[in-house]
């Protein structure tokens, strides 16, 4: 045989060798890159008990004076209709713009509710109750010209704490008239807001230990059975010392609140104009409710209401977040990881139709609420949406991101979600990253089975949330992110995220048998599935 051949052998040998090396790497690592399936298997007949829905005891709003608007109105009846919370919690229901208070030429309180009572028998006429916030401090009453907030709320602590009193007693006796005694025990008054905070509070603890102190004897002089409570602080601050107070001085606490906000630093952004981290710690937020729990249970008064009377991604009225996709899944992942800890997590705000830092004009500009100015859906409006299409018996399951439940007419529903933290880290800013086209990348398939399910005929709706899926961001994104929406325009966005199931079938369950599906999910989808029993 010639040399030639047999080099040429060599070479082919070699080079199949090469390929080999190259090609059996590349095959491992796209199986290694490939997500794991994720599984969910529940029993029809396991019941872990009552659905627990704190989600939808409350929700905020920014300031009284709003709900006299007919959009304010307008929206909330929605968000009541499709989201079902209780209470409603708001600021500056005292200032100067509700018109509540005056003196007359001799000093003597001129107490005026008109505008109160206008806010408070809407909130009944949709079924809600108010979460009665005690503040701003009437200019009249104030001991000095502090402000914040475009709207100016007063900040300072009152110059005469006994006609204080006299103003609270005179207006939860106006409550009991109007409204009667059995209504009125069902509310919570909380004292103040964030007086931790030297932007909400211009005096020091002692101080507002002493404004709580004439606050709670005002309502208890009223009737005994009225809840009262506070701090109302931003960052889980001042419960023990709360708490502590008001043992050792025999103070009246029917409740602890408090605030938690899920980015790194900071806790008061008056006009929108900082930058925001959200916390790469997995047990933000929750972490603090938890620990709040924690405080209270080691107290001298242990069985405390716990109610987190704010709470959201960010704490500031111009974060990108609020809008994102991101957020529904934010949401359902720290409302699961507090578990029963909290008797209400009240999330910060229902609306963009919040003017803080000035009435807002823009559309998607990072606003608090779950519906911008216009009435449009943001994704975290469906989170809540979701959960209160939940049954009310809730089935044993052990994954950490979904709740499966079950309800009185045998039908059965699973919410499901992915939630991945995205965000870069400290060298980017929320500003700067949820403003951006932000495609989810695929998380794998999610196995759903629930076995036992009864025999007969469902309608299985499926409804999706995330990237492109009842996302309006993204949608206004594609429109060339306009400085103003048209009406057309508005109408248009409503349509393409409209929560409408993307897909309807009619399922049949043969006896004792199963249900099981294999869904995709991406990074932050939240899936809800619902079984109707025909």
């Amino acid at each position: 045989m010639s040399k030639t051949p047999v080099l040429a052998l060599m070479r082919y040998q070699l080079i199949l060798c090469i390929v080999s090396l190259m090609v059996v790497p590349a095959t491992a690592q796209r199986k290694k890159a490939s997500p794991p399936a994720r599984a969910i298997s529940v029993d029809f007949n396991a019941v872990a008990g009552p659905l627990n829905t704190m989600f939808k005891e409350c929700v905020g709003a920014g300031r009284a004076n709003e709900g006299l608007r007919a959009d304010w109105q307008q929206q909330l009846a929605y968000v009541k209709k499709e989201c079902d919370f209780k209470f409603i919690r708001m600021h500056g229901l005292l200032t100067d713009d509700m018109a509540v208070y005056s003196q007359d030429k001799n000093g003597n309180p001129i107490y005026n509710y008109m505008y109160i009572d206008v806010l408070f028998d809407f909130l009944h006429s949709i079924g809600m109750k108010p979460f009665v916030e005690l503040g701003f401090m009437p200019s009249a009453l104030a001991s000095g010209n502090k402000t914040i907030f475009w709207w100016r709320g007063n900040v300072t602590p009152p110059r005469d704490y006994e006609k204080w009193e006299a103003l609270i007693k005179n207006l939860v006796q106006h409550f009991t008239e109007r409204y009667g005694e059995e209504e009125v025990k069902t509310w919570y008054f909380e004292v103040w807001n964030e007086p931790n905070l030297d932007g909400f509070w211009a005096g020091t603890q002692e101080e507002y230990f002493k404004l709580y102190k004439h606050a709670a004897r005002a309502i208890k002089n009223v009737n005994q059975s009225y809840r009262v409570g506070g701090p109302g602080t931003a960052g889980a601050a001042w419960e023990p010392e709360m708490i502590d107070f008001c043992v050792k001085n025999n103070i009246p606490i029917d409740f602890v609140s408090t605030h938690a906000y899920g980015v790194k630093q900071g806790f008061l952004d008056e006009y929108g104009e900082s930058g925001t981290v959200l916390d790469k710690n997995p047990m933000s937020v929750s972490g603090d409710v938890l620990q709040s729990r924690k405080e209270i249970s080691a107290s001298a008064k242990p069985n405390l209401e716990l109610h987190y009377t704010e709470w959201s991604a960010s704490y500031t009225p111009a974060d990108p977040i609020h809008d994102s996709y991101h957020e529904a899944a934010y949401v359902l992942q720290k409302m699961k990881q507090v578990g029963a800890a909290a008797n209400s997590m009240s999330y910060w705000v229902f609306t963009d139709i919040f003017e803080e830092p000035g009435p807002r004009f823009t559309p998607f500009h990072g606003g608090f609420g779950m519906l911008t100015t216009q009435g449009i859906n943001k994704p975290v409006f469906y989170a809540y949406q979701f959960l209160n299409r939940l049954g009310n018996v809730e089935l044993v399951n052990k994954d950490e991101s979904s709740i499966v439940t079950k309800d009185d007419n045998g039908g059965v529903q699973a919410l499901l979600w992915d939630f991945t933290n995205t965000h870069p880290g400290d060298s980017v800013h929320n500003q700067k990253y949820y403003i951006r086209d932000l495609p989810a990348k695929a998380k794998g398939v999610l196995n759903v089975q629930i076995n036992n399910v009864p025999e007969g005929d469902y309608a299985l709706e499926i409804y999706k949330v995330g990237y492109k899926s009842n996302d309006a961001y993204t949608t206004y994104l594609s429109m060339g992110r306009p400085s103003q929406l048209t009406k057309q325009q508005v109408d248009q966005i409503k349509r393409q995220n409209d929560g409408s199931p993307y897909l309807k079938e009619i399922v049949h369950i043969k006896a004792a048998g199963n249900f099981s599906r294999q869904l995709d999910i991406r990074e932050n989808d939240v899936l809800l599935l619902k079984m109707i029993k025909l």
